[in-house]
């Protein structure tokens, strides 16, 4: 629970957290992008750009369809922000923990959608977990790191590369390895979500419930065995 400087992590921060969420943040981009809609779900840059076409070009249709999107986003990082106090005032699970298992049912209840329904039902509903997801997990055992797209980590791989050949600084090279580490899995779990979607169809996205229950499990777990007299300690980055 410690690394060498002996500055405790809780396990909601511990690598192998990360790593499975953003796999299964990579699966939901492919899946939108492959069968609902061809788009991307997990960040707002591109709705807010096409956003402020749709005004500049005075399509008040488009623009006001583009709020569904960026509104669903924004809700959930409100709605992230105002529950994770009052459930760790509760004493029973983090809200880290409920928030896995409350992304695993909405991912399986996407997934019974039949292939009619709007796609943008699913692009809503993606975009506001995700940015729970985003808002909730920040930082890596001290390392502040996204779980639900890789810009920013493909910029780290880049700057903290520079350094280390340059300098040959070990902190540098951990960073290095995080974001690469993290870039990595999100990949895979695009490729993994591509390869389903061609055996599965609308169903495929249920591959990722899987992965996001297994942390639910492991952290539930750790939250009422392990760390039950640490429910006071807030993750890093909050």
């Amino acid at each position: 629970m410690s690394d060498k400087n002996n500055i405790e992590y809780l396990e909601c921060e511990q690598p192998w957290v990360y790593m499975m969420l953003i796999f299964a943040a990579g699966w939901f981009g492919a899946y939108t992008f492959v069968l609902r809609g061809g788009v991307f779900c997990n960040a707002q840059t591109a709705n807010v750009v096409l956003f402020a076409i749709a005004l500049g070009s005075a399509d008040w249709k488009g623009a006001a369809y583009l709020l569904l999107p960026i509104s669903a986003y924004l809700a959930g990082a409100f709605v992230s922000e105002f529950l994770g106090k009052p459930l760790r005032h509760m004493h029973l699970i983090r809200w880290d923990t409920l928030l896995t298992l409350l992304e695993a049912v909405v991912v399986f209840l996407l997934g019974c959608l039949p292939a009619k329904a709007p796609d943008q039902i699913v692009q809503v509903v993606l975009n506001f977990i995700c940015s729970m997801q985003f808002n909730t997990f920040r930082q890596m055992k001290g390392i502040p790191a996204a779980t639900t797209f890789v810009t920013n980590h493909l910029r780290q791989i880049g700057s903290n590369l520079a350094k280390y050949m340059r300098h040959k600084d070990r902190s540098s090279w951990r960073r290095l390895k995080v974001h690469g580490t993290l870039t990595f899995c999100f990949a895979m779990g695009a490729i993994v979500s591509t390869i389903c979607a061609h055996f599965f169809s609308y169903r495929s996205i249920w591959g990722s419930c899987i992965v996001l229950l297994i942390i639910f499990g492991r952290l539930t777990y750790t939250d009422l065995m392990v760390e039950r007299d640490q429910f006071g300690q807030i993750p890093h980055g909050h």
